[in-house]
């Protein structure tokens, strides 16, 4: 299943994949703190995110939970970042990323060890 998120419903779900099941009003209060936004902007960001299919309401307390997992996220948007720039191809992406010139030789090492583990 394949669920959208904007940038913004995803600082409600960064908040549920750190903490876990969390409260609304816990989630407004994080949010508030992080990015300044007021009780009814996160709410209606947590029943955008309910109504896609991506955050289960519970009681007591409107007890929030990820019904999606970040990496779940994080794969959905590579691919689409991969479809839509790339024209599908990841071994472009991956060239990209390797003609930066501001990766660290640590960066380099990591890269090359997930290659020899793909082989």
């Amino acid at each position: 299943m394949e669920i959208k998120l904007f940038d913004s419903e995803l600082k409600v779900m960064d908040v549920l994949w750190e903490k876990g099941d969390t409260t609304a009003k816990e989630v407004a209060s994080v949010l508030k703190e992080q990015v300044g936004w007021n009780k009814n902007t996160t709410y209606t960001l947590i029943k955008r995110c309910m109504a896609k299919g991506a955050i289960e309401r519970r009681e007591p307390n409107f007890l929030c939970r990820a019904l999606i997992s970040k990496e779940q996220v994080q794969e959905q948007e590579t691919n689409e970042l991969i479809n839509k720039v790339f024209d599908g191809s990841a071994d472009l992406l991956f060239a990209s990323l390797l003609n930066r010139k501001n990766l660290s030789a640590e960066e380099v090492e990591r890269l090359k060890k997930m290659i020899n583990e793909l082989q």
